[in-house]
């Protein structure tokens, strides 16, 4: 299988958060990438290809708000304007019944274009962010040409992006602009399979009233874990998408056995609606080892992911989200994908 991504990732490093009401380093890391390369490079996955640059804003306006685009794009300049310097995150959000007004302020508008305060800013941060579009849009491109499965590394992850919100440690939603390159590249039906530990809030915002995107997500229960107000097994969209949203809330502790028999029927899901690509939204953080999660996979769970996902027949397009047990990140990234390969 064919790795896509760009050494242009460390250009978003040493970023804080605010993680349960503290300040702390985040836990997403630029060594999560390189620990993936190693293991990779360990199992002789295929060849790692450097993401070429090509127009990330024009990719992401197809899912995204011009005006969140072109915030995240001048708010370096701002920032410095102001006699500042980073890291830096949002510290005010608009509450329950005010108005949807938006500031002129850059500390308004941090509040304006965010749900928390997860998604912090450093001087390299758009260049980063625009390169892990690039790395979705090129591994996007060899599964619209012959092959049948294909990585993006993306960094920093993009699932908690909306079309106008950053949160989560994510700014453009890498997997919904690979699900919507597939269209416009004449696919007729996507789906978006995301297994990461927390809700991919930001995709199904963005899918919600969509029937020609299906998005299936397994995570940790909403009404205890992060992001908290999405995630429930109700929420089957809206409109033209009503019924192709499908949620799959697990408790904390939750095993192979119980996620397995669930991705089991999330998989009947995919064949039912007979997509003609899956995009996988792939977090790690349900591994028993996260520091900040609560599932109790195992390393030798992961290649049964891939192989449950091989037998939908799709073409696949695996695209990195979470995961923060980095010293094990790259074994349970590559168990996924030789897996999927029939090589575990």
């Amino acid at each position: 299988m064919k790795t896509v991504y760009s050494p242009r990732h460390r250009l978003h490093a040493d970023n804080q958060e605010l993680n349960a009401g503290v300040i702390t380093p985040a836990f997403e890391l630029p060594a999560r990438v390189d620990f993936i390369l190693q293991r990779i490079a360990a199992v002789g996955l295929g060849e790692v290809i450097e993401a070429t640059r090509v127009d990330a804003v024009a990719a992401a306006s197809k899912v995204h708000d011009a005006g969140y685009l072109q915030f995240m794009a001048d708010f370096w300049r701002l920032w410095l304007a102001e006699g500042r310097s980073g890291p830096t995150m949002p510290y005010v959000w608009p509450a329950r019944g005010q108005h949807d007004i938006r500031p002129e302020h850059v500390n308004g508008l941090m509040g304006y274009y965010s749900f928390d305060g997860g998604a912090s800013f450093v001087e390299g941060t758009w260049e980063a962010v625009q390169s892990a579009v690039w790395s979705a849009l090129g591994a996007a491109e060899l599964i619209a040409g012959s092959e049948r499965g294909a990585y993006a590394l993306c960094r920093p992850p993009g699932h908690h992006a909306g079309s106008s919100t950053m949160g989560g440690y994510c700014f453009i939603n890498n997997a919904a602009v690979a699900a919507q390159r597939f269209l416009d590249l004449g696919a007729k039906r996507v789906t978006i399979l995301d297994v990461d530990y927390h809700h991919g809030n930001g995709t199904q915002e963005i899918f919600y009233r969509r029937r020609d995107v299906q998005m299936i997500d397994l995570h940790a229960d909403t009404t205890v874990a992060y992001p908290f107000f999405s995630g429930r097994t109700d929420e089957t969209g809206k409109g033209e998408g009503e019924g192709f949203t499908r949620n799959y809330p697990l408790p904390f502790g939750t095993s192979w056995e119980t996620w397995g028999a669930a991705l089991d029927d999330a998989c009947r899901a995919i064949e039912a609606y007979g997509p003609d690509a899956v995009v996988v939204s792939l977090g790690l953080d349900t591994f028993e080892g996260d520091p900040i999660s609560k599932f109790k996979l195992k390393r030798e769970d992961y290649p049964k992911i891939g192989e449950r996902i091989a037998r939908l027949g799709r073409r696949t397009l695996f695209v990195q989200e979470g995961g923060y047990a980095v010293a094990d990140i790259g074994h349970n990234a590559v168990g996924v994908l030789t897996g999927f390969e029939g090589r575990s």
